[in-house]
C-alpha cells in the first residue's frame, strides 16, 4: 500500500512538475544547483505534504530563528551585532523562497566561516591559561535563554566558561585516577632499596604517575585543546553544499519533525537502513544543545547488547578506540553521527551523560545489527500451575520486495500457534519501545485476534479517508489478551493497541501515552521531478503524505494511545515523544467507523479498576515513580558550579541517589520464564541464542510491568470462565 502510494504521488510530481520545471527558465550563476534544489522541494512541499503551509512572514520568523539555531547553538560564533544585521532577512525569507533567491543563506554562511575562523583563535587564547577551579563561578547550559555576545571579549568569556565546563569532567578524572595510586613503601635491607606495592595489580613501571592538581589540569585542558583541534579540522572538511543542506531542512522541518530531505549520499545510507542493515552503534539520535540525545534504540545492535545506555541519555564526546574524545556540543547532529559510526569492528568511545545527569565512559565495538533480534520472539510463563504466553515484538517488520518472505503479521501468528500447544491460558503481546512499521502488518496481525471489522482509518490531503479492514473471519488467539506499551511505541504498535482498545478486546498497560506519531511518510527521489537533469543526483525528499485515525474516530498524533490501566515509569516525568519534536502536526479527529466491541469478556471496568489498586499499592511501583520524579529534577537543573569542591560534592550525593535506584534492578517477580520447545531443540546447535534468551528472560524475572500483565490476565481468564458459565446456564 505505502509502495503504491508512493509510486502514485511520484507520478503525480512527474505529471505537474514536468511541466514546471522543464520549461522553466532560470537565471543561475554560480548557485544553480542550490537555487534548483530550494525551488523543487518548496514545490513538493506545496503539491504532496498531507498538510501544506503557508510560507508567508510567520513561516520567515521561524526559518530565521531555527536555522541560527541549527548553526549556534551554543551561542558561541556569532556576535549581537551579526544577529542584527541578519534581522533584515526575518521577514524577507519566504519572498526569497518564492522566488529561489538564497542570498539569507550566503550571508549566514559567510558570516558564519569567518566566526569560526575567529573562534580557532579565541579557544587557543581560553585554553593558555589555567582554569581555577576554586573559584565561585558557575555556567547555565539552558543556551537557548542566553542571549549572544556583545563583543569579542563577552564572546570570550562565554568560550572560557564553556571549556571550563567541558574540561571539569576530565580534571576530575585525571585527579581520581592519580587518587588510586596504590600505597608505596622503600625500606633498606642488606643496603637495598625494597619497594613494596600494595596493590599487586599495579607494576612499578606505573608508579609515579600520581598528578598533582596543577598538573591534573593543565593536562585536561591539554587534552580539550586537542579535541577542539580535531573538532575544528573535522569542520574545514565540510563543504558548502553541507551547510546548505542544513539550510534546506530547515525550511522542510517547519512542515513537520518527519519531513526531511536526503541529501544523494544521505538518501544511499537511508535506503541501506530500510533494508534492516543498521551498521554503527544500533541508536537513533536526536539533536540537543547539550549533545545528541539517544530516541531510539535499534534491537540487537551495540548499544542494546550493551544495556548501559538508554533512551534520554545524551552523547556528549566522542572519542576513537582509547584516543582522546571529541567534544559533539554545539555540533550538527550529522556531523556527530559522522564521528559516531564507522565501520564494523572498531571501537568508539562515547562520553554520556546519563537520563539520571551522571556521566558514564562507554566502549562500544561498532557493528551490524543482529536481524534476527528485531523479529517476533515468545516465551512461556509459569505461575503457579497456570502457564501464560507473552509475544515480544521490536518492530513491525516487512519485506516490501517480497511480503510472503518474512513479516511481523506472520510470525506473530506462528508464536501464538506454538504457545497455544504449549496450553497457554493467556497472552501478553509487548510493544514497549516498538516504533512501528508497515501498515498492512498491523491490519493482519490484529485480525489474529478478532472476527472482522475495521482496524484503522487513514486520510490523504483533500481527500476522503481509507478504512482498512480485517476481513478474514477466523480469530486466531481467543483468550485473554494485554498488550504492554510506553512512551516509546509508536505508528503501528499505536494503531494495533488503538484497535484493540477500542474494541475492548485487549487492557493496555503502559505508559500515561504513547509516543504520538500519527502520520505516514513516503520517500520521492527528486530526479524524478525533472525532466532533463543536469545536476546529476538531487537527492530525495521524505514527505508526510497521509494521517492514522483510529477507528473510534480520534487521531492518533500527539495524543498517542492513553493505557487503560497507567502505570510509572523511568520516561513518566521527562519531555518525550512527537509532543517533544518540532513543529508537529496537530490532533484532530474523523468520523468514526462502524464496529461492534468484542463480547467475550464480563467486569472488564473491574479488571481494569483491580489492576490499579495493585499498582498503587505496589513498592516497586513506588520506588519507579520515585525514580522518575528524580530524573526530572536532575535534567531540570541548567545551573552548573564551576567550582570543583561543589562539582564532587554533587557527584557524591548523585551517585548515593542512584545506587539507591539501583535496588529496581533486584526487583523478582517470582514468575518462571521458559523457552519453547522448538528453541530448546535449536539451543543444541546454537549456544549464542541460549544466552540471549536466558538473559532475556533473567530481565523478564525482574519486569513488575510483566507480572501485573500476569496478574490482569488471570482476572479475564476468570471473567472468560464466568462468562462461559452464564452461557451454559442459559443455553
Amino acid at each position: 500500500m505505502r509502495r503504491n502510494l508512493a509510486y502514485a504521488l511520484t507520478v503525480m510530481l512527474v505529471a505537474v512538475a514536468s511541466c514546471s520545471f522543464t520549461n522553466k527558465s532560470y537565471e543561475f550563476e554560480g548557485d544553480d544547483k542550490d537555487k534548483l534544489l530550494l525551488d523543487l522541494i518548496t514545490y513538493v512541499l506545496e503539491k504532496g505534504h498531507y498538510e501544506p503551509k503557508q510560507i508567508d512572514d510567520d513561516f520567515s520568523v521561524n526559518v530565521f530563528e531555527d536555522f541560527i539555531d541549527v548553526l549556534d547553538p551554543t551561542k558561541r560564533y556569532f556576535l549581537e551585532s551579526d544577529i542584527m544585521e541578519f534581522e533584515k532577512y526575518k521577514f524577507q525569507i519566504d519572498d526569497q523562497i518564492n522566488n529561489t533567491d538564497i542570498t539569507f543563506f550566503n550571508v549566514v554562511y559567510n558570516r558564519l566561516i569567518e566566526r569560526m575562523n575567529d573562534a580557532k583563535l579565541i579557544y587557543k587564547e581560553v585554553l593558555d591559561v589555567p582554569f581555577d577551579y576554586s573559584v565561585e563561578e558557575s555556567i547555565s547550559i539552558k543556551y537557548e535563554e542566553e542571549p549572544f555576545a556583545a563583543s569579542r571579549d563577552e564572546l570570550k568569556e562565554r568560550w572560557r566558561k564553556q571549556l571550563k565546563y567541558a574540561t571539569l569532567g576530565t580534571y576530575d578524572s585525571k585527579l581520581t585516577q592519580s587518587a588510586k595510586q596504590p600505597k608505596i613503601t622503600k625500606k633498606v635491607k642488606n643496603e637495598q632499596v625494597e619497594t613494596t606495592i600494595e596493590d599487586p595489580g599495579v607494576s612499578e613501571e606505573e608508579l609515579g604517575k600520581a598528578l598533582t592538581p596543577k598538573e591534573a589540569e593543565k593536562e585536561a585542558r591539554e587534552t580539550t585543546k586537542k579535541t577542539l583541534d580535531e573538532f575544528f579540522d573535522f569542520i574545514d572538511d565540510l563543504e558548502r553544499k553541507d551547510w546548505f543542506v542544513q539550510y534546506i531542512n530547515t525550511i522542510v522541518d517547519e512542515f513537520d519533525p518527519h519531513t526531511y530531505y536526503f541529501a544523494p549520499e544521505d538518501k544511499e545510507k537511508f535506503d541501506v537502513s530500510m533494508s534492516g542493515k543498521f551498521e554503527g552503534i544500533g541508536a537513533r539520535l536526536q539533536k540537543k544543545p547539550e549533545g545528541a540525545k539517544i530516541v531510539e534504540i535499534i534491537s540487537g545492535g551495540p548499544v542494546w547488547r550493551d544495556q548501559r545506555m538508554e533512551v534520554g541519555d545524551e552523547i556528549i564526546r566522542v572519542g576513537q578506540d582509547g584516543n582522546d574524545p571529541v567534544d559533539i556540543v554545539g555540533m550538527r547532529l550529522d556531523d556527530a553521527i559522522k564521528l559516531i559510526k564507522g565501520p564494523e569492528g572498531t571501537v568508539v568511545d562515547l562520553t554520556v551523560r546519563k537520563v539520571d545527569g551522571s556521566i558514564e565512559v562507554i566502549s562500544l565495538t561498532r557493528d551490524v545489527v543482529e536481524l534476527e533480534e528485531s523479529y517476533a520472539k515468545s516465551a512461556s510463563i509459569i505461575k503457579g500451575d497456570q502457564k501464560f504466553g507473552l509475544i515480544d515484538l521490536p518492530k513491525f517488520y516487512v519485506d516490501f520486495n517480497d511480503y510472503s518472505e518474512r513479516n511481523a503479521a506472520t510470525d506473530v501468528a506462528k508464536e501464538v500457534d506454538r504457545l497455544k500447544e504449549e496450553g497457554v491460558e493467556g497472552l501478553i503481546l509487548d510493544l514497549r519501545d516498538n516504533g512501528g512499521g508497515s501498515l498492512k502488518t498491523v491490519v493482519e496481525m490484529a485480525g489474529l485476534f478478532i472476527k472482522d471489522g475495521p482496524i484503522v482509518q487513514v486520510r490523504s490531503n483533500g481527500k476522503g479517508k481509507d478504512v482498512y479492514d480485517d476481513k478474514d473471519e477466523r480469530i486466531q488467539w481467543d483468550g485473554p489478551l494485554v498488550i504492554l506499551v510506553n512512551e516509546l511505541s509508536a505508528s503501528a504498535s499505536e494503531i494495533l493497541a488503538a484497535a484493540m482498545q477500542d474494541y475492548k478486546r485487549a487492557i493496555v498497560i503502559g505508559s500515561k501515552q504513547t509516543f504520538g506519531k500519527g502520520t505516514v511518510q513516503n520517500v520521492i527521489p527528486l530526479e524524478n521531478i525533472v525532466r532533463s537533469n543536469e545536476h546529476g543526483d538531487l537527492g530525495a525528499i521524505k514527505l508526510t503524505t497521509q494521517k492514522f485515525y483510529r477507528i473510534n474516530g480520534g487521531s492518533t498524533q500527539l495524543e498517542g494511545v492513553k493505557s487503560d490501566v497507567v502505570v510509572p515509569d523511568k520516561y513518566s516525568y521527562i519531555d518525550l515523544g512527537e509532543r517533544d519534536q518540532s513543529n508537529p502536526l496537530k490532533w484532530d479527529k474523523i468520523t468514526p467507523a462502524e464496529y461492534n466491541i468484542w463480547n467475550g469478556y464480563i467486569d472488564y471496568e473491574q479488571t481494569i479498576a483491580n489492576s490499579e489498586k495493585r499498582m498503587a499499592a505496589n513498592p516497586q511501583i513506588k520506588l519507579i515513580e520515585e525514580n522518575a520524579k528524580w530524573i526530572k529534577d536532575q535534567q531540570d537543573e541548567n545551573l552548573i558550579s564551576l567550582n570543583y569542591d561543589v562539582y564532587k560534592e554533587e557527584e557524591t550525593k548523585d551517585k548515593k541517589k542512584s545506587d539507591y535506584f539501583k535496588s529496581l534492578t533486584e526487583y523478582d517477580s517470582k514468575l518462571t520464564f521458559e523457552s519453547l520447545k522448538y528453541e530448546e531443540e535449536l539451543f543444541t546447535k546454537d549456544a549464542d541464542l541460549r544466552e540471549k534468551r536466558d538473559r532475556w528472560h533473567k530481565n523478564l524475572a525482574k519486569d513488575v510491568y510483566v507480572e501485573e500483565a500476569v496478574n490482569v490476565l488471570q482476572d479475564l481468564k476468570m471473567n472468560n470462565l464466568k462468562h462461559a458459565k452464564l452461557a451454559s446456564v442459559k443455553g
